[in-house]
């Protein structure tokens, strides 16, 4: 990701220029670039996109006054605008009922069941061992992530300290696993169907959510707003921000904050 950026943003714009020549103004104008609605083309970059591309110049820049090679970070002195957030979709508690018959008839229930009880990545759920998870306490440690890397299925540990947790579950859904595990012959508690000793792909589980969705007669949306979802209704049923924090495995507990108190009056 943060190769595509350089390749994509930050040496088009900022890689002619001498690290020593390089201003306050160039980050400025790099980032109205960004921002434009024509960019190469291939319109507006998400507001996401170029925090991220502003932060990789700022450590790229910071790193660089530190071992002397330039006087002062010129990325000190300019702000970016503020996060506009794109709406979040958020299932109902009937929603979400629906949604779960639907998946049982895909076999597809405990994992969805899971998803909305924990609030887990979608990386994070899909690389679950069944010795993650202790049934008598309940607890279920999360220490891995599986995602793509140049088409191939890749597991990796998570990006930050903070997503290494553990979750503890609720009674009913401990017990649902309970009884799905003994249909399951694979050390991953949600396998591939088609790859032995893989765990399921996760551009396979974003399509069967939406053929899920549709059959079930609820609005399409992503995985994601599945931990969206978890999230809100955990607020809005009294959980404190500092333990939600914990669950969802943010690094702050300043982020959380931001991303969910505006989805809820309260």
């Amino acid at each position: 990701t943060y190769a595509g950026y350089i390749r994509l943003y930050i040496k088009p714009k900022l890689g002619g220029i001498p690290l020593n020549k390089l201003t306050t103004n160039d980050i400025q104008q790099f980032c109205a670039w960004m921002k434009s609605d024509d960019h190469m083309g291939k319109g507006r970059i998400a507001d996401s996109q170029i925090r991220n591309c502003y932060s990789l110049c700022h450590r790229a820049l910071e790193k660089a006054r530190t071992e002397h090679l330039i006087p002062r970070d010129p990325t000190e002195g300019h702000k970016l605008s503020p996060v506009r957030y794109e709406e979040m979709k958020i299932l109902s508690r009937e929603a979400m009922q629906k949604l779960l018959i639907q998946a049982k008839e895909e076999n597809y229930y405990e994992l969805f069941l899971l998803e909305l009880a924990t609030g887990l990545r979608r990386g994070e759920i899909l690389a679950l061992h069944w010795d993650d998870l202790n049934f008598r306490t309940g607890a279920l440690r999360v220490e891995r992530q599986v995602h793509r890397v140049k088409g191939e299925l890749v597991v990796s540990p998570p990006k930050t300290k903070a997503g290494n947790r553990t979750v503890l579950l609720p009674a009913p859904v401990l017990n649902v696993l309970q009884s799905y595990k003994q249909t399951v012959r694979s050390r991953w508690m949600f396998p591939s169907s088609v790859k032995e000793d893989a765990p399921m792909d996760p551009a396979a589980v974003r399509k069967r959510l939406q053929t899920v969705l549709d059959r079930a007669e609820c609005k399409r949306l992503r995985f994601h707003d599945l931990r969206h979802t978890f999230a809100t209704h955990a607020l809005t049923s009294g959980v404190d921000v500092k333990t939600l924090s914990g669950i969802l495995g943010h690094t702050r507990s300043a982020f959380t904050l931001d991303t969910y108190t505006h989805t809820t009056g309260d």
